[in-house]
């Protein structure tokens, strides 16, 4: 009865509420420990869109939308590295006019990202990770521009996981290694986990200290596979275009209430 009551009350009524336990959940955060790297992966844009009798690119949109209000929060909280994983290898398999939307997406984004003065103003640096000669030549193009224009910025870092997947990754880094070991530029007892971390796509990225999924899945999904051995997973029901700043601010606080111990 009573949250059939609640239902009825328009949203704007609690959003005074909502903005005051925001700001004491930003205060308590600010107050503790904040993360270096956070990463997500972006799940549910397509369950949104058809919730919404829309398209699945109108999902992506609104998901792109929100990526750009995260990497405004990770500024404002000082969280330094921000990845998000875009689009996987196996998101190819999705039928030609989703991936041609998300692709001309992406283009769109890459050209934006260029031009948007808060890039340059802030200095995020924009890296594209993933098979990257798997990717249309105007989208590779666009990405390879961005990631130009952007190389000298190193305040934030804005990694973007596109045509990307853990075992690729692992595989590419494992034959450049073999590669290399043949030519006779390391030794195979030169072989250890720094070594390999440096024929990684990003190799100089550090290694997540929270993973995000948003959608309501419980699974990895083949993301960063080498890199998150010790990350701390974080999984929420709701639909990315859906996620707020309140849902982000209780995972960091959350975060803060662990305690990591590394194998130790």
């Amino acid at each position: 009865m009573l949250y059939r009551l609640i239902s009825k009350v328009p949203p704007i009524i609690f959003k005074p509420v909502y903005d005051l336990y925001e700001s004491y959940l930003l205060e308590k955060v600010k107050s503790g420990e904040i993360p270096k790297h956070v990463a997500i992966i972006m799940d549910g844009n397509r369950r949104w869109a058809r919730k919404l009798e829309k398209p699945p690119w109108y999902g992506h949109l609104f998901g792109s939308n929100k990526l750009e209000e995260i990497l405004e929060w990770c500024r404002e909280l000082g969280i330094r590295t921000l990845t998000a994983y875009a689009f996987s290898t196996e998101n190819f398999k999705r039928s030609p006019e989703e991936v041609n939307a998300l692709m001309n997406l992406f283009e769109q984004k890459f050209k934006e990202l260029i031009k948007d003065e808060r890039v340059h103003r802030y200095g995020i640096r924009v890296n594209v990770i993933g098979r990257k000669e798997l990717l249309p030549e105007n989208v590779r193009k666009a990405a390879e521009e961005a990631e130009r224009v952007t190389k000298k910025y190193n305040n934030y870092t804005l990694n973007l996981a596109i045509a990307y997947g853990g075992r690729s990754e692992i595989t590419d880094a494992v034959r450049e290694i073999v590669r290399d070991a043949l030519e006779g530029k390391l030794s195979p007892d030169e072989i250890d986990e720094d070594l390999i971390k440096r024929y990684l796509y990003h190799p100089n990225m550090p290694d997540p200290d929270i993973v995000i999924r948003t959608g309501g899945e419980v699974r990895i999904s083949n993301f960063l596979l080498y890199q998150i051995a010790y990350s701390e997973l974080f999984f929420v029901d709701v639909y990315f275009p859906e996620f707020r700043k309140i849902d982000f601010l209780r995972i960091i606080r959350e975060y803060q209430k662990r305690q990591r111990r590394f194998g130790r």
